[in-house]
């Protein structure tokens, strides 16, 4: 039985979406490139006055939140970014999400330039394993991502230490003009879908 399936079984009052911003735990991680998704999920949670909490059975840091009379859940794994998958596959039964474009993920994505943000549903992991670890655990690639620009290291190789650090103070500005488009982005695709979030967001320049 799919994940999606097992959670339409589950009673109570289902989310309608689960929001998911993928990084790393730990101060060490702070203000990574990596850990782009956290701060957007931080920024929505803040706008919407909620703080998000540790829980050890949801393998995250969650809130509930309401807008447009759909129930939201946000998340930010705590299980480090290549086992996200757990976390996901988890809060999905727990939440009752039915469908896999009910799931949103926000993530680093190194093909856009720093500040660039595209959205897209499906398709390829582009070698993220955060997204590889989604797909292997709720068994679908058909969940909406929102990708946040974060640039390529000089080195092609070294595309792993990139991500782990900090950027410079012009990129810095680039992705914190970012995470507020990454906010807007969201809010567009629950209230309006992802096509049209997708005109709104894809052609913009940082």
């Amino acid at each position: 039985m799919s994940v999606f399936r097992r959670a339409a079984r589950r009673r109570g009052t289902p989310a309608d979406y689960l929001v998911v911003g993928l990084g790393n735990p730990g101060d060490k991680y702070l203000g990574t490139r990596h850990n782009l998704g956290y701060e957007v999920i931080e920024a929505i949670a803040q706008g919407s006055m909620s703080s998000l909490d540790a829980s050890k059975r949801d393998l995250a840091r969650i809130a509930l939140i309401t807008q447009d009379e759909n129930r939201i859940v946000l998340a930010c794994p705590t299980t480090f970014m290549n086992l996200s998958g757990e976390a996901v596959s988890l809060l999905v039964r727990r939440n009752g999400i039915e469908q896999s474009s009910r799931v949103l993920v926000v993530h680093d994505e190194l093909d856009l330039e720093p500040g660039r943000i595209k959205i897209k549903q499906g398709g390829s992991t582009a070698g993220h394993n955060g997204l590889k670890s989604i797909r292997q655990h709720i068994g679908t690639d058909d969940f909406v991502r929102i990708r946040m620009g974060v640039g390529k290291p000089p080195d092609p190789q070294n595309g792993r230490d990139w991500v782990l650090r900090r950027p410079s103070p012009t990129d810095r500005a680039l992705l914190d003009s970012a995470v507020h488009v990454g906010v807007e982005a969201v809010k567009t695709v629950m209230a309006s879908g992802v096509e049209q979030a997708m005109n709104e967001v894809n052609g913009r320049q940082p």
